[in-house]
């Protein structure tokens, strides 16, 4: 069984930035065998996703998503985390990781049905 738990989220002011963090249990990242990553849902809003990590280690990013965020892993943690510079009130949403089911899951692979097991989500707020 696959967990994924999710940290670092929290409150920011408009500008700063934040690191979320996720680790798993019942599956490696290191292992490099599934396509990773982030999405976020926030309010009255479809979950979109962030940024995904494939196997060969290539990261992809949405267009909107390309300037801001930076998605990487930890080998010797054994991490996911991204990374979001000069944050904005839009990024206020929940965050969750995800493991696909999918080795690679850039482009038009990036959706909610080719990702298999979901983080239960952290809340990132932030202020003006």
């Amino acid at each position: 069984q696959v967990q994924l738990q999710e940290s670092g989220g929290g409150s920011v002011q408009a500008g700063g930035s934040l690191r979320l963090t996720c680790e798993a249990s019942g599956y490696s990242f290191n292992s490099r065998k599934f396509c990773v990553g982030w999405w976020r849902q926030a309010p009255e809003k479809e979950r979109e996703g962030v940024a995904v990590i494939e196997v060969n280690g290539k990261p992809y990013y949405p267009q909107t998503m390309r300037d801001r965020f930076t998605i990487s892993q930890d080998n010797g943690k054994d991490a996911l985390y991204l990374q979001i510079d000069n944050v904005k009130p839009e990024d206020s949403a929940t965050y969750y990781c995800a493991v696909s089911n999918l080795a690679y899951c850039g482009g038009n692979y990036f959706t909610q049905n080719f990702f298999r097991y979901w983080g239960q989500g952290i809340q990132v707020t932030v202020s003006s």
